[in-house]
């Protein structure tokens, strides 16, 4: 089981917590492949923890969808399928797009230019080739809209796709984000709407936002 050793450790984390996001990372970015074995000793001995956390970071990633483990048997990376990309984006974009409908009844103008500066950075990040940052960005602007709407449950779904669809991205396209100019300039049409209090608007934006790319990466499969 290859493991990196020359990644960053996250400062002022638990041994559980630092094992628990290392391991998801890994994970999403394709350097432990799905259907690969997960040897805890092997990972308790490349983070320098002891193999308690590790089980422990265990039970937090299958709970995420992300492993499946078989007590006294093995732990592996759980398989994701292309036609998932149908079920990840659509459910996706009906979240998202209740969480823009909401937002757009109570954002106020500070909140408009953070969405606006969020975008600027993300077209920056794309116009300068830096795909992971593109992706930061425009997961950050997404985050922000749903944090407005102030609904738990739209929150805590979007985060868990969220991984999902980050973890398809590195899986399928081996790390090349299909993030573009488009995505720029829907994001302009989103905060237009919100902007204007305009909640079907906003909304229909939204869902497009996540629709257009779905149907781009299924054709790209």
């Amino acid at each position: 089981m290859p493991v990196p050793k020359n990644f960053v450790s996250p400062a002022r984390m638990s041994a559980k917590e630092r094992a628990f996001s290392q391991i998801q990372r890994w994970i999403i970015d394709g350097t432990l492949q799905p259907g690969e074995k997960l040897i805890d000793a092997e990972l308790a001995e490349s983070l320098g923890v002891s193999r308690t956390p590790i089980r422990e970071a265990f039970q937090l990633l299958e709970v995420q969808g992300l492993v499946s483990t078989h007590p006294g048997k093995e732990t592996k990376v759980k398989e994701i399928e292309k036609d998932d990309i149908f079920k990840m984006y659509s459910t996706m974009a009906a979240l998202q797009a209740l969480a823009a409908e909401v937002t757009a009844k109570v954002i106020v103008p500070e909140q408009i230019d953070q969405l606006r500066a969020i975008n600027l950075e993300f077209a920056d990040a794309i116009n300068s080739g830096q795909a992971y940052q593109a992706m930061e960005a425009d997961e950050q602007f997404h985050n922000l809209i749903v944090e407005l709407s102030d609904n738990p449950y739209v929150a805590s779904f979007s985060a868990s796709l969220q991984i999902h669809i980050r973890r398809f991205k590195y899986v399928f396209l081996k790390q090349s984000i299909t993030e573009t100019q488009a995505s720029v300039n829907e994001h302009e049409l989103i905060i237009a709407a919100l902007e204007k209090n305009d909640s079907d608007a906003a909304q229909a934006k939204m869902k497009q936002n996540f629709i257009r790319p779905m149907q781009e990466l299924h054709e790209l499969l």
